[in-house]
């Protein structure tokens, strides 16, 4: 099948697209809050946070999460109610519009309470905390949370989205936020220490339902197979993913379906492994041609409402596409696919080029879902800026829009069910997906394929450019988070060093995307003096330190900028971010990391992220970066404290481990080791690049690859490994060459690519399978919506808490 294509070939520059944005931004500003009085600004009008600023214009008085606002509840004795979320959250802007833009709620909440204002983004932590009771309580989660707390911050009574008092009849079953808000006041009023005591009684049960298992016995890799049959039976055969609508990418998950069969397990059959990666695979190309792929420019949006990827919510984030970049990568390399590869570039592009690029390197945030239909617009849409109508391909696209129109599913009466368009924002939209390969395309039309496709690109070309000019661009959360960077630095750098030998020039753009971000993160981001992160940058470093999932996901990317280049000032960085991770958030009784230090004066729980969501668990990943810095430096204690994490997580590792499968692999190096591949020679040798090429072209998890230069050894390697000491001191063997070492011993020096091919580094259960191309020779079409949603969806539903609640006094 034709992939997907390529880049618009109108690329602007990281100025230019400075300058679009700031224009737009100006617009934005101008127009979108036109209708209501936009000279009242409440307090949060002097907060950096692109979330809370877009809430500055509310009569509901808001403040931050701060010591004053919490000590202001204490003193005035007031129950807080504490709204959660994020700048391109659909459903935030939802209920902005229906509540906190009327006045009546905004008079009942200045009554009674102390309205409390969160950037999920900035304080994840908060987020956590609450949204762990959320879920507890309720079954689910998602955003915006909504949440009312005790002055001393317990939790009362919480939920996600509630309808606004004209939207009240649209969601039969969910009570009107008015009406809670009443409920909530006047029970603080009339039987306060009945709340007290059952807020006291939920925070108690919370931290013994979060309590992690451990165990002193030792874990078994049959837990992977036990993550693989839960997705075997949750697999969507015909759309790929899993389970029903809506559906989420889930990069952590596709990453463990796509390399079990690499991950030297005597639990792992061929079968299993075979299947697992096809899930995985069938996924990714339904992703590439599906609605939830913006085909027009680039990225991939957070989730799709359908199960066949046909409807996004549009909302971009950095974290799916650092992550996805790295599931495309790992497929390519199992397949050779250019539908991969060419997906894995154009996300590349998009962070690197267009409107997540900071200029001085460095990624924002996110793109909004919603957006100005036009530059005379007044009221924004959900996906207005990559929906189209039938007459507008005819109008711009001339005599191809008919063409274009097959490929892309564009409808005159459009695509997009009405049941899944609550608002009627999408009426006679169409939302881009690919339903025809271009051979079927060109048979339809009777044209040759390289006519066709060169009309498909043409059509892109008018269409991209119709877009630039006239369509406002959605709103930029353009805040740097330096956890998600991380998540991108590394993704670029595995790619970088995949494709040099194939693409040298895309080679060194994904390299200087991945450098000139971590440059910005060290310089703007990091405090040298204390070792420490700051969480965000938005025109100057925020005032909130890092958490884990901030030094993990950056150590993570700094070990593969180090493979991607061996300059060892990214490994040595990574060892003093690790270091600082270790003192800040160790936990020296139970093991593993908490998510804050024990500094955080205002977190009620100390929590420890286990369970993968969206982005992976912060302690999955350390347990990967101690097992790499292990590898890399020789040091067995790292090692042993990336298995106290695991048995930690026991409990959950044996219940659900599909919920963990991010840790599967650590579980897993546990038991069969890591892989230490190190080459030997000058990097300006030729049979040096060639055993690198060799090696970069293979997946290769729980395994590291080292480069010494026998005539200038890297000193940080030599000093701290002593079977890189004993490779230096090899004066006999030939150079270049290759030692494969396990276990921190080094078989026989390999010295022919060749040979190296044909070593056991490369040959790993289901490495010759058949390519899903068969499968994929007639592509199956967009199929229409089925449910509609109420509420911005979180990862996973858990089970609920059997506590008793003041929840029941609310219904």
């Amino acid at each position: 099948m034709t992939s997907p294509p390529d880049s618009p070939p109108t690329s602007a520059t990281r100025s230019d697209l400075m300058k679009r944005t700031l224009i737009t931004a100006r617009s934005f500003l101008s127009s979108s809050k036109s209708t209501m009085a936009t000279e009242h600004l409440n307090r949060l009008a002097a907060s950096k946070s692109p979330y809370l600023r877009q809430h500055m214009h509310n009569p509901v008085d808001w403040y931050e999460w701060s010591p004053d606002a919490l000590q202001l509840a204490k003193e005035q004795n007031k129950p807080i109610f504490l709204s959660v979320g994020y700048s391109a959250c659909h459903w935030c802007h939802v209920m902005e519009r229906e509540s906190f833009e009327n006045q009546i709620i905004a008079a009942a909440l200045n009554k009674s309470f102390i309205s409390v204002k969160v950037d999920r983004e900035e304080r994840p932590d908060v987020d956590r905390i609450y949204m762990s009771f959320v879920q507890a309580t309720t079954g689910s989660g998602g955003w915006p949370m909504s949440v009312f707390l005790t002055p001393d911050l317990k939790p009362i009574f919480g939920g996600t989205y509630f309808p606004g008092p004209d939207a009240v009849k649209m969601h039969s079953g969910r009570g009107g936020f008015l009406q809670i808000i009443e409920k909530i006041a006047n029970l603080w009023e009339t039987d306060q220490e009945r709340c007290q005591k059952s807020a006291s009684n939920i925070l108690e049960q919370l931290k013994s339902f979060s309590a992690s298992g451990g165990t002193e016995n030792d874990l078994s890799d049959r837990i992977a197979i036990d993550a693989y049959n839960y997705f075997r039976k949750r697999f969507d055969k015909t759309n790929g993913g899993f389970g029903g609508a809506p559906k989420f990418p889930t990069a952590i998950n596709l990453s463990f379906l796509l390399r079990m069969g690499k991950y030297r397990s005597d639990a792992v059959g061929e079968k299993e492994a075979e299947h697992a990666r096809q899930m995985a695979l069938l996924t990714l190309r339904k992703i590439a041609f599906g609605g939830i792929r913006d085909h027009i420019g680039y990225g991939i949006s957070r989730y799709s409402v359908t199960a066949d990827w046909s409807l996004p919510h549009f909302e971009i984030m950095l974290y799916d596409q650092g992550q996805l970049l790295g599931n495309y990568l790992d497929a390519w390399l199992l397949t050779g696919d250019d539908v991969y590869l060419s997906t894995m570039d154009s996300l590349a592009t998009y962070l690197g080029t267009q409107r997540l690029a900071h200029p001085g390197g460095g990624f924002y945030s996110a793109e909004d879902a919603d957006s100005l239909p036009g530059k005379e617009s007044l009221e924004k849409k959900e996906g207005a800026f990559y929906v189209w109508e039938y007459a507008e391909f005819e109008k711009i696209l001339g005599e191809d829009a008919h063409i274009a129109a097959a490929f892309w599913d564009v409808r005159r009466g459009g695509n997009v069910d009405p049941r899944h368009d609550a608002h009627d924002e999408l009426l006679k939209k169409n939302v881009l997906c690919i339903v025809l390969t271009i051979p079927e395309l060109a048979k339809k039309f009777n044209k040759t394929e390289e006519e066709t496709e060169a009309i498909i690109k043409r059509c892109r070309q008018k269409l991209w450019e119709y877009r630039q000019e006239h369509r406002p661009f959605p709103h930029l959360d353009d805040k740097i988070v330096t956890s998600w960077n991380g998540l991108a630095i590394g993704s670029l750098a595995r790619a970088a060093a995949a494709l040099k030998a194939k693409n040298p020039e895309r080679a060194k753009d994904y390299l200087k995307y991945a450098e000139d971000a971590a440059k910005f993160v060290k310089t703007n981001l990091y405090k040298p003096e204390s070792g420490k992160l700051i969480r965000v940058f938005r025109e100057e470093a925020g005032k909130v330190e890092g958490f884990t999932d901030d030094y993990a996901f950056l150590i993570q990317g700094l070990l593969d900028l180090y493979e991607a280049t061996f300059n060892s000032e990214y490994l040595q960085w990574a060892l003093k971010l690790q270091e600082t991770q270790d003192t800040l958030f160790w936990d020296d009784t139970d093991d593993a990391y908490f998510s804050t230090p024990a500094s955080a004066s205002d977190a009620i729980l100390r929590l420890k992220d286990d369970q993968d969501n969206a982005e992976p668990s912060s302690n999955a990943i350390a347990t990967s970066n101690l097992m790499r810095l292990s590898a890399f430096t020789g040091d067995r204690e790292m090692e042993d404290k990336a298995d106290r994490t695991c048995r930690a997580f026991a409990g959950t590792l044996e219940d659900a481990p599909f919920a963990m499968t991010g840790m599967l692999p650590t579980v897993i190096a546990q038991i069969a080791g890591m892989r230490q591949v190190v080459v030997v020679g000058s990097l300006e040798d030729p049979k040096t690049q060639d055993f690198l090429s060799t090696i970069r072209a293979q997946l290769m998890p729980n395994a590291v690859v080292m480069h010494i230069d026998p005539e200038n050894p890297d000193a940080l390697i030599v000093e701290k490994n002593e079977v890189i000491r004993e490779i230096v001191g090899d004066k006999k063997s030939p150079v270049p060459r290759v030692h494969i070492c396990e276990g921190f011993a080094c078989g026989l020096p390999i010295t022919d690519v060749g040979k190296l091919q044909e070593n056991q580094l490369f040959i790993c259960i289901g490495h010759t399978y058949q390519y899903l191309r068969e499968r994929m020779s007639t592509f199956i079409p967009c199929r229409n919506p089925i449910e509609p949603i109420n509420a911005e969806p979180y990862q996973r539903k858990t089970k609920r808490m059997p506590i008793q609640l003041v929840q029941t006094v609310v219904k």
